[in-house]
């Protein structure tokens, strides 16, 4: 009843149920006289009252009613509870007063308490001299705080020191220069070793705040402290795993003493992205990389959960040095636990950009580094998560896909990627699944830049999901096609799947037909006229049908309450209109990406075709110049060769020469104009992403001309070699065979006279 009622007393005020003025005559005595209840949590909820209370009260009636009644309560005479109660009054009422009352009335009380004789009191007192500090400003911080918070860190009691190097981390940006260097800093560092070496309690604390203190500090240490501190983290990242601390792994039997280790492990895993900026990007191999390592492969989940949830920001500090940690990011896309790659899905599209292309390398040597590792791992994370029951991750997961046109080519989207999407379409039973692989597939087939891929898509939507045999599957092809209406250009949905959707206005199942009803303001919303009036008589063909012949009653319901939408709504014409000027922008800017993209496709075409001919035109070159040496060689050998072997080789050698010369210069006139236009063509390509399609057009006729001349030379070389040379043989040994054959005509005749 008590816990009820306080909580009852807050929601009055929180709600404003009742004036201010009336809430302290009614309220205010009763939550005081409860803050003495002798069960603590009772007392505990009564005083989060009052702290909320104090937010809205005047200051004369905090003076009269809290801060005066406070002084008595504070003293030793009082019970523990009453000075832990009197505490956190003190730190609550700081930020209501000038500083000069606070100096006057409340820093008194605050010094006494921090003297007191229980180290509960004393612990208590430091954590509030935070809010203390705040109130009071720099200067009486300096004076009257920093010397309580120098005794308090060296008191006897643990909690003690540990809330005064908590409350010490906190205040950082409240003291000057030398304050940090002289004073804070050693005692840092102090407390720091005697936790390490004595008192394991404190390093649960000490491990979290540790990556505060060290940018708080930055700038401050020598390169001994610096060094100090960086070995001080790796030892904390590394306790409980190996002989740290006087402990080893066989001694451990407490399973509390293990629970701790992991929980600082995991602190160290939170603050790594600090100690990036502590040693700084390009020192990260060296310092910190093994460290790193190790806390991707700590045996603990929480550590590598941790590790995986700042991953994307360790990235970003990295900046050119990203592509270290990239075997790191795969292992963690492949761990065995699935809380681990939940962790990276938040920001795993940022984290594949920055590690592909992040950074002042070449986005190119960073791709062709990891690709090839990254492409398994994502598939194999899919499928782990598809086949376990967090349909959740596996649903984000896919939701990150769609990044990956802009990371891999879409040659491994097509192979690695796209055919699993229709399988989780097909086959998964969760709805919210089935979308994003939808989703995921109509943002891969929009960026697909083969024209044969894009078809053998399409018509896999239309006959496996819009004609397929569960009604399941063509509900999903209308939504698949509502995401094709988002991501496409209206004349590309009305030439691929305008009537397979209206096809299934007639489905056999009232579920799909009402479906389709829903989206027919949308369908008539993606046609233009007078382009599209065959498509405008279809569906109000298709709608006269309904009207005549549906007969389940919810499904006419949506039909007339679709057909007066469909009558108010306007159609955009192809002429300029100036209400739907901004829609008809985005749809032509939709449209000349998807013509963009065929061009591009077709002058890569062109780059292949033209490649291979200067291929095959050097090879034929080579084999005809080949040839004529070896013809050649015959006539000149009786000259030459005489039986000794130093002829054969000067022969070879002249003719190793002859070649060598003859295929620098093919080489030097056939080969670097071809590579000269090439790289102009990659270049006007990489450039034309918000050009229209008459500026590819002059590189296209460039390719044709070049390669149109080079084999036309080719052709006119070959034909004037062939004249050169076969006619003259030919006639010769027409000659000299018609005259052997007359002088052994001749011989045969006088034999026979003779005989």
């Amino acid at each position: 009843m008590q816990l009820t009622a306080a909580y009852s007393f807050l929601t009055i005020l929180q709600e404003e149920s009742v004036p201010v003025h009336s809430y302290c005559l009614s309220f205010l005595q009763i939550i005081l006289q409860n803050l003495e209840h002798r069960d603590i949590g009772v007392s505990n909820a009564w005083l989060d009252t009052l702290l909320a209370v104090i937010d809205v009260l005047p200051k004369e009636t905090i003076r009269h009613e809290i801060l005066n009644p406070l002084v008595s309560k504070a003293q030793l005479s009082q019970t523990l509870q009453s000075r832990l109660t009197s505490c956190r009054i003190l730190g609550k009422l700081a930020s209501k007063f000038e500083a000069h009352i606070v100096k006057r009335d409340i820093l008194p009380l605050v010094e006494s308490l921090c003297q007191d004789v229980e180290y509960e009191v004393r612990s208590c007192m430091c954590r509030q001299l935070e809010l203390i500090a705040q109130g009071i400003g720099t200067e009486l911080t300096k004076a009257a705080i920093l010397p309580e918070l120098i005794e308090l860190a060296r008191d006897e009691g643990s909690s003690v020191r540990l809330a005064a190097f908590e409350t010490l981390v906190n205040l950082l940006s409240m003291f000057d220069h030398d304050d940090r260097s002289q004073i804070v800093l050693p005692l840092v560092k102090s407390f720091c070793e005697k936790s390490f070496k004595a008192d394991e309690s404190v390093l649960t604390s000490l491990s979290l705040h540790l990556g505060k203190l060290c940018h708080g500090l930055q700038g401050l240490f020598t390169q001994e402290q610096h060094m100090w501190f960086l070995e001080f983290y790796k030892k904390l990242c590394r306790i409980g795993l190996h002989q740290e601390n006087g402990h080893n792994d066989n001694q451990i039997e407490n399973m509390e003493l293990e629970k701790k280790y992991s929980t600082v492990r995991k602190n160290c895993a939170y603050n790594f992205p600090a100690m990036v900026v502590f040693v700084g990007a390009k020192n990260f191999h060296i310092d910190l990389y093994a460290t790193f390592f190790c806390l991707c492969h700590d045996p603990d989940v929480p550590v590598r959960y941790t590790i995986a949830l700042g991953f994307c920001e360790v990235c970003k500090l990295l900046g050119s040095n990203v592509y270290l940690i990239h075997k790191e990011l795969v292992a963690l896309l492949q761990d065995d636990s699935l809380e681990v790659v939940d962790a990276l899905l938040d920001h795993l599209t940022e984290t594949l950009e920055l590690m592909t292309s992040g950074g002042d390398n070449s986005g190119l040597d960073n791709k062709l580094m990891i690709v090839p590792d990254l492409v398994p791992a994502l598939t194999s994370a899919e499928q782990r998560v598809a086949n376990s029951l967090k349909w959740r991750s596996h649903e984000k997961l896919l939701q990150k896909f769609s990044c990956l046109p802009h990371i891999i080519s879409s040659d491994q989207i097509y192979y690695r990627f796209l055919h699993r999407m229709f399988t989780i379409i097909l086959t998964n039973n969760v709805l919210p699944v089935q979308k994003a692989a939808s989703r995921t597939l109509c943002i891969f087939l929009r960026y697909n830049r083969k024209q044969e891929q894009r078809h053998e898509i399409i018509q896999k939507l239309v006959e496996q999901l819009g004609q397929g045999k569960s009604y399941w599957n063509r509900q999903r092809f209308l939504d698949t096609c509502e995401y094709i209406m988002e991501f496409f250009s209206k004349s590309f949905f009305c030439k691929y799947f305008y009537l397979s959707v209206l096809e299934l206005t007639g489905d056999p199942v009232a579920n799909v037909r009402m479906k389709v009803c829903n989206m027919l303001p949308k369908l008539k919303s993606t046609l233009k006229l007078p382009a599209d009036k065959h498509l405008l008589q279809q569906l109000e063909l298709c709608v006269r049908k309904l009207l005549c012949q549906e007969k389940d009653k919810d499904v006419l319901a949506v039909v007339k309450r679709t057909v007066l939408e469909l009558d108010r709504m306007e159609i955009s014409m192809d002429a300029y209109q100036k209400r739907f000027f901004e829609k008809d922008l985005l749809d032509q800017e939709k449209e000349r990406e998807e013509h963009l993209l065929l061009e591009m496709e077709q002058i890569e075409k062109e780059k292949q075709q033209s490649e291979a001919r200067s291929s095959n035109e050097k090879s034929y070159e080579r084999k005809r110049r080949d040839s004529k040496t070896g013809s050649a060689l015959p006539k000149s050998l009786p000259t030459v060769i005489s039986g000794s072997s130093s002829g054969t080789q000067t022969v070879s050698r002249e003719s190793k020469k002859s070649k060598l010369i003859r295929s620098q210069s093919f080489s030097s006139q056939a080969i670097h104009p071809k590579h000269g236009s090439l790289e102009k063509g990659t270049n006007k390509s990489n450039s034309v992403i918000g050009v229209g399609k008459n500026v590819l057009l002059p590189f296209v006729d460039s390719l044709k001309i070049r390669t149109g001349s080079a084999s036309a030379s080719m052709s006119f070389s070959s034909a004037t070699t062939m004249s050169s040379r076969g006619p003259g043989n030919t006639g010769d040994q027409k000659t000299n065979n018609s005259k052997e054959v007359q002088s052994r005509k001749l011989s045969l005749k006088n034999r026979k006279q003779k005989s």
